[in-house]
């Protein structure tokens, strides 16, 4: 007879069933835009109710350990809400206006894994939370016999050589369109797929790709901003934008403060005759590291950790194991402040601190974790996407005690003489 409990056959609801969504497929962007932030992480237990867990069942619970920690929520910073509060207002901005014409633009600027992408993905994910609430008052039914599907967030990635066929090519993969065979048929056809899935916003990522010493590259840009034309808010994303050269003939309003690309086009074959003869218009944001220099600085970085630490499932954690001593100025020293390398520190040792039994993290255990930035297949590194790891790998020196002195010979003052 099975004695095994009805648990124990029951699916294990951490884990995921398939590969991870493709937020470059409007499907895939769905399923990530409806289980974001759902995941459950592990139940705390203290080292003695670990222990009294079958085999299996500790197995198990070590198992969802790591995926808490490798799945750890999306944390605000000072940084990223500034980021996130402009894009959405500027979404929101733009998807109501009535007028026809060109939609002021968002450039968001920062080093490699420093969180541009998560951070611009997720204000796009509530943005359409809240659009898609109210587009039925806005679209008709669906018509029979024809594919009608609502697509109001776009997200793709810019290939690393880029090429204004390749960008349509990627835009066309978001909506599962099929590519024609020429440049002018494929410009037409992304128009046509931004305008009948009824897009709001349209965000390109690692924009910086482009190195407008090629031609190639230069039509590509000149595409971007043309499709400004279809009523969709362009959200660019890319490292160290005012180094690439992507700014090349741009200039700063005075007014405004916008960076400006005057409306002169190139004249190639997939220019446009454009709706307005205004310039195309973006804000620039930068999303930075932390600051370690400042008290402010200091207190968003200790905030953070301690929303890390929150987030840990290691069974000899303690309040503080993050925020003090010399760990916050160590793991500062270690990733200068950038989110991504951070995350990627903390995962890593907790990984090392189960496998060990240390339970726990601190400087001595992370300085023996090495930093894996993971694949970096899809990554280019010319283009600043992969940021250098610092170095620093020994822990903070603790301070040594001073040794006592010995005080046996010293003179006591008045003692009384023996025999007194």
């Amino acid at each position: 007879m099975d004695q095994t409990t009805p648990d124990e056959h029951a699916v294990v609801p951490f884990l995921r069933a398939g590969p991870p969504p493709d937020r470059t497929r409007w499907e895939g962007w769905q399923q990530w835009r409806k289980i974001r932030g759902t995941f459950v992480a592990a139940p705390r237990l203290t080292p003695a109710e670990h222990q009294s867990l079958s085999p299996r069942r500790r197995a198990l619970h070590d198992l969802h350990r790591t995926a808490t920690h490798v799945n750890m929520r999306l944390q605000e910073t000072p940084m990223s809400a500034r980021v996130a509060n402009l894009m959405r207002g500027r979404l929101q901005n733009n998807a109501v206006k009535f007028m026809p014409g060109t939609r002021d633009g968002l450039m968001i600027n920062g080093g490699g894994f420093q969180g541009k992408t998560e951070t611009a993905c997720d204000a796009a994910a509530s943005f359409e939370d809240v659009w898609r609430e109210v587009h039925h008052q806005l679209l008709p039914g669906p018509t029979p016999g024809t594919r009608d599907v609502f697509v109001p967030v776009a997200y793709c990635r810019l290939p690393v050589r880029a090429t204004p066929k390749g960008l349509c090519k990627a835009i066309l993969n978001v909506y599962g369109n099929p590519h024609p065979g020429t440049l002018d048929d494929l410009v037409r056809a992304v128009r046509d797929a931004i305008r009948d899935h009824h897009t709001t916003a349209l965000l390109i990522d690692d924009i910086t790709r482009l190195r407008l010493h090629r031609e190639d590259d230069q039509d590509t840009l000149d595409l971007i901003r043309e499709l400004m034309d279809l009523n969709v808010t362009l959200i660019l994303i890319g490292v160290d934008i005012p180094g690439s050269g992507l700014l090349r003939g741009a200039y700063v309003d005075q007014r405004t403060g916008q960076w400006v690309f005057p409306d002169h086009g190139r004249g190639g074959r997939h220019h446009a005759a454009t709706a307005t003869q205004t310039g195309r218009r973006f804000d620039m944001v930068d999303l930075d590291p932390f600051d370690y220099s400042t008290p402010a600085g200091i207190t968003a970085f200790l905030d953070h950790l301690a929303g890390i630490e929150d987030q840990l499932r290691l069974l000899r954690s303690f309040e503080g194991m993050l925020t003090s001593g010399e760990t916050p100025e160590y793991l500062f020293g270690r990733t200068r402040g950038i989110v991504g390398l951070l995350r990627r520190l903390i995962e890593d040792g907790c990984t090392e601190a189960i496998l060990t039994g240390e339970e726990r993290l601190t400087p001595e255990l992370l300085a023996k974790t090495t930093i894996h930035l993971g694949n970096l297949d899809d990554l280019d590194p010319g283009a600043g996407e992969v940021p250098d790891i610092p170095q620093v790998t020994v822990p903070p020196a603790k301070p040594r005690r001073r040794r006592g002195r010995n005080t046996v010979l010293d003179d006591r003052g008045n003692r009384p003489a023996a025999g007194d």
